[in-house]
């Protein structure tokens, strides 16, 4: 966008109301491609640029405080904003339309992969697209290192982080404990080796906004312990109520409740974003509660993949094959327990995420940038680094050995694996452009070949 000085208006635009921003953040979630870079990206362009609702120094500091958060940045940037601009009630409708149009749209294609899955077409289309996401999540790990592993004590957690869940299997949470304490000690003994570059580069300046750099912090963004006491109360009480529904309706035994006691402790690991809670995931959804197996959890990212939203969406994915899996309805009502379960999932998951906006948003604003509150992140941050990686060769033993490393190589796989790689880092192609096209190819080769 032209920024030049006679292009910027010096007089904000007029007051949104919650109609015009409704309309806005329904239409964000169905468009919001590409990942949290992609999604921040959109935020951008739209609400600083264009709209000019928030200027980019506040949307700068914004998303640094959602990047210190467990759970999917941009769905909580989306929260922050809309809860700045109009209350308690945008935030619940900016981050909940962030995610409804991914569940619905999950649910359908869930559901079909589940009926249909193993006809020509759609078998075809995994194939290719399963070695994809290998160089994904492969991507993945370099991008995130190669901003948090700014020395050699980052790299060592990192390191320590993928020996002990590749060769000892130890749990994410642990690692995840780990590191923050490694991180709160270090940020003490030597806080210089805990400190990274964020998203704090100097912000530019397209014309006076409603939220603007001056613009007084409005009176519901004031930290009160009253408030923080009644919003704690309320999250609380709507969690407990939501659970022991559950437990009621079903038992703490059944699938149901136990998805939402599983994905509710998920959502309070998912520090790093998607790629670093879906170890967890699986270890929890393949490996523990058995409700899926681990070729339909890449499948399940390959979905949460090419689907608008959060990538952590494919909680609901998992939601719904664990819930169908378990007939957690009965025998004759598998789609509908599928339904629910997808519910169930992405309620627990996105639940905290509301909660650190409307109830941590004014009191981690104040301490952001402390070494002694930054440091135990960035030591967690790093171990997520390793964690991905070992996702990422998880993935390759599954799609290039599907029958062990005693049975067939898919040679085609390695090929399609290392053209996607070559696509994401040499040539900087998009993620939806990448897998369709290696869907295609996958397609292709199993028409052809078969």
């Amino acid at each position: 966008m032209d920024t030049d000085k006679s292009a910027i208006s010096n007089q904000p635009p007029p007051p949104v109301g919650l109609g015009e921003a409704f309309r806005y953040w329904l239409k964000l979630g169905f468009i919001s491609f590409g990942g949290p870079a992609g999604q921040i990206a959109i935020m951008h362009q739209d609400l600083v640029e264009r709209k000019r609702w928030i200027s980019e120094k506040r949307f700068l500091h914004a998303l640094n405080y959602c990047m210190l958060l467990p759970g999917p940045e941009a769905q909580q940037l989306a929260t922050y904003i809309g809860w700045m601009m109009h209350r308690t009630w945008g935030g619940v409708i900016s981050g909940g339309l962030f995610v409804l149009p991914s569940l619905f749209i999950l649910i359908a294609l869930t559901w079909v992969y589940l009926a249909v899955g193993d006809v020509p077409l759609i078998s075809g289309l995994f194939y290719g697209i399963k070695p994809a996401v290998t160089a994904i999540v492969l991507f993945a790990a370099y991008r995130i290192g190669s901003r948090a592993l700014k020395n050699a004590v980052l790299w060592t957690v990192s390191l320590a982080a993928f020996v002990a869940i590749f060769a000892f299997k130890a749990p994410f949470p642990y690692i995840v404990l780990g590191a923050g304490i490694i991180g709160y000690i270090g940020g003490r003994i030597a806080p210089g080796k805990f400190i990274t570059g964020g998203h704090g580069a100097a912000a530019k300046h397209y014309g006076a906004a409603i939220i603007d750099d001056a613009t007084p912090t409005p009176a519901h963004a004031l930290f009160r312990w009253a408030h923080f006491a009644l919003v704690l109360a309320i999250f609380l009480a709507i969690w407990i109520a939501a659970l022991g529904a559950l437990v009621v309706l079903f038992g703490w035994e059944s699938t149901l409740s136990q998805m939402g006691w599983f994905f509710t402790k998920a959502a309070l690991l998912t520090f790093g974003g998607a790629y670093a809670v879906l170890p967890y995931v699986y270890q929890g959804g393949v490996e523990h509660y058995q409700w899926l197996t681990a070729t339909q959890m890449i499948d399940g990212l390959a979905l949460g993949e090419t689907t608008p939203g959060p990538l952590i969406m494919v909680v609901a994915f998992v939601g719904f094959v664990g819930a169908w899996t378990k007939a957690a309805l009965g025998p004759e009502a598998l789609a509908l327990a599928g339904c629910l379960g997808a519910v169930v999932a992405t309620f627990f998951t996105f639940l905290p995420s509301f909660l650190f906006i409307l109830l941590g948003g004014p009191l981690v604003e104040s301490t952001h940038g402390n070494p002694q509150f930054t440091a135990p992140l960035i030591g967690i941050t790093a171990a997520v680094v390793g964690v991905i990686l070992n996702l990422a060769v998880f993935f390759a033993w599954h799609v290039f050995w599907p029958e062990g490393f005693s049975g067939r190589f898919e040679w085609f796989s390695v090929l399609v694996a290392v053209a996607a790689m070559v696509a994401l880092w040499r040539f900087k192609s998009g993620m939806i452009p990448v897998i369709l096209g290696c869907g295609a190819a996958g397609l292709i080769y199993r028409l052809t070949a078969g």
